[in-house]
């Protein structure tokens, strides 16, 4: 297993510009705990996002990465409060990796998570990472125009 470390794939020829197009269903915790994702542990905060997917997978974001980048899928909806979200689009870098792998969530380290041989690391900002299944990528994301 390739353990990536320092990876900014700006400079990587073989990363593609991608952005995600999905409405996900959305909870805020209650209290802090742990989130058990495909990729694994995602620790949270009170008043993070527990999001599940349109593929039914599950993962977190903070409470502020998640005011930025999402929006209620139905005008009825109040920002904040539990159901439909759909993301904003932003672009983001992708690799598709050839091995099994794993890297931190963030460069200052924190939950580690693991890919798989086709699995996908997505960059969303220097030192801000995440994994995509490859079946899910597929699903979800396209190239940036």
């Amino acid at each position: 297993m390739i353990e990536l470390k320092n990876l900014d794939l700006r400079s990587d020829a073989a990363a593609q510009r991608v952005v995600k197009q999905e409405t996900v269903t959305v909870e805020f915790a209650a209290g802090a705990g742990e989130l058990m994702s495909l990729e694994g542990p995602n620790r949270y905060a009170r008043g993070d996002a527990l999001i599940t997917g349109s593929t039914g997978d599950r993962w977190v974001v903070s409470r502020d990465r998640f005011d930025a980048k999402y929006v209620p899928a139905d005008a009825a909806l109040a920002h904040g409060d539990a159901g439909a979200y759909r993301n904003r689009p932003a672009i983001v870098l992708a690799l598709q990796m050839n091995e099994p792998f794993a890297l931190a969530r963030s460069a200052a380290g924190g939950d580690v998570l693991h890919g798989n041989a086709g699995d996908w690391v997505m960059q969303y900002a220097p030192g801000d990472y995440g994994v995509v299944q490859a079946a899910r990528f597929a699903k979800v994301y396209r190239t940036a125009d």
